[in-house]
């Protein structure tokens, strides 16, 4: 191994690579949310115990570090890092993200735009042989998000149904 003497650049890991700003840890999400329910537990109090349910909620909504996980035409779920189960990598993403979110609510999109011949069609690409998987398929969740997504408006309704309680 020859020392570095300033002379030259040290090697890129790719060319064209980036490195990507590192994020807080989740462990530090989860100390929040257990210094809040031992606050709960402490005080004996409900009011406090739907505060963290809140904050866990806004967490898996908005801020939880994850990705996209949108499938590409290729077949292949995106990498790119994003903030939120809500949110997409990019506006194409988001759409699609948008439509599957109504699907688990069980309602069509109001704001679906009518998918081009070339996306709604799932039979091999005759150009390059790659599989184009339809827009339903490409913008299904994960079961996994599904699941969290499921639960965090679960705890939101539960959160505003004890708060209506709590003003009686």
């Amino acid at each position: 191994m020859v020392a570095n003497l300033g002379k030259e650049e040290p090697p890129a890991a790719r060319k064209g690579a980036r490195r990507l700003p590192r994020r807080e840890s989740a462990l530090l999400w989860w100390a929040l949310f257990a210094a809040l329910a031992g606050t709960a537990w402490w005080f004996q109090s409900w009011r406090v115990a739907l505060l963290g349910l809140l904050t866990w909620c806004l967490y898996e909504f908005l801020l939880v570090p994850t990705l996209c996980r949108v499938l590409k035409r290729q077949g292949h779920p995106c990498t790119q890092r994003v903030r939120g189960r809500l949110f997409a990598c990019a506006p194409d993403h988001q759409r699609l993200k948008n439509d599957a979110l109504w699907r688990l609510a069980g309602l069509r999109s109001p704001f679906q735009k009518p998918a081009p011949f070339r996306e709604r069609d799932e039979e091999a690409d005759p150009e390059n042989g790659v599989v184009v998987h339809s827009s339903n398929v490409r913008g299904r969740l994960t079961p996994l998000d599904r699941a969290l997504i499921l639960l965090a408006a679960l705890g939101t309704i539960a959160t505003l149904v004890g708060m209506i309680y709590g003003f009686r």
